[in-house]
C-alpha cells in the first residue's frame, strides 16, 4: 500500500507522511514486554489506521511488527509457565485461565474453533418432506364400512 500519490509532474500529492524508519527500532522491545499491536500503536503515538497503512507500505515496519508479535507470544507463554498456577508457588498450572488468556491474545495459535453448518444439496436450504401414510387406515375404514353394509343388507 502506498502512503503518498505521485502527480503526473512527479510531485507527491497530500501531506507528507509522518513515517520514520527509525520507529522500527522501538517496536521489537515493546513486543518483548508482551505489548499487543494496539499497545504498540498507543505507546508510539501512532494512529491505528497509520499503523495499518505503514505495515502495508513499508517492509521494515511490517518486519518489526512481526518480530514484536513473536516476542509477545514468547513473553506470554513464559509468563504462563512461571506464574499461572492454581496456588502461589504450586506446581500445577491453572489450565482454564492459561487457555483462555492464550486464546484471547493469540487466536490463530491457540483458539479452538468449531463450526457446524447444516445445508442441503449444493449449499441450499434443507428440504423437509413429511409423508403421511394413511393408506392402511383408509383401507381399514373402507373394509369396516363394507362389512357394516353387508350386515345391514343381509337382514333384508
Amino acid at each position: 500500500m502506498v502512503t503518498k500519490t505521485q502527480s503526473p509532474s512527479g510531485a507527491y500529492l497530500g501531506r507528507p507522511t509522518k513515517y520514520d524508519p527509525e520507529i522500527c527500532k522501538k517496536i521489537p522491545p515493546l513486543g518483548k514486554q508482551g505489548f499487543s499491536r494496539w499497545q504498540i500503536a498507543s505507546t508510539l503515538n501512532i494512529g491505528w489506521r497509520n499503523l495499518q497503512n505503514w505495515e502495508g507500505a513499508h517492509d521494515d515496519f511490517r518486519a518489526a511488527l512481526e518480530e514484536a508479535r513473536l516476542y509477545a507470544l514468547a513473553y506470554w507463554e513464559d509468563l504462563a509457565n512461571k506464574h499461572v498456577v492454581e496456588t502461589p508457588g504450586g506446581p500445577k498450572l491453572n489450565t482454564g485461565l492459561w487457555s483462555r488468556s492464550m486464546s484471547a491474545r493469540f487466536p490463530n495459535e491457540y483458539r479452538e474453533n468449531s463450526k457446524i453448518e447444516h445445508t442441503g444439496p449444493g449449499g441450499g436450504a434443507i428440504q423437509h418432506d413429511v409423508t403421511l401414510d394413511f393408506s392402511q387406515s383408509l383401507i381399514d375404514d373402507l373394509l369396516n364400512m363394507r362389512q357394516e353394509d353387508a350386515k345391514s343388507n343381509s337382514g333384508k
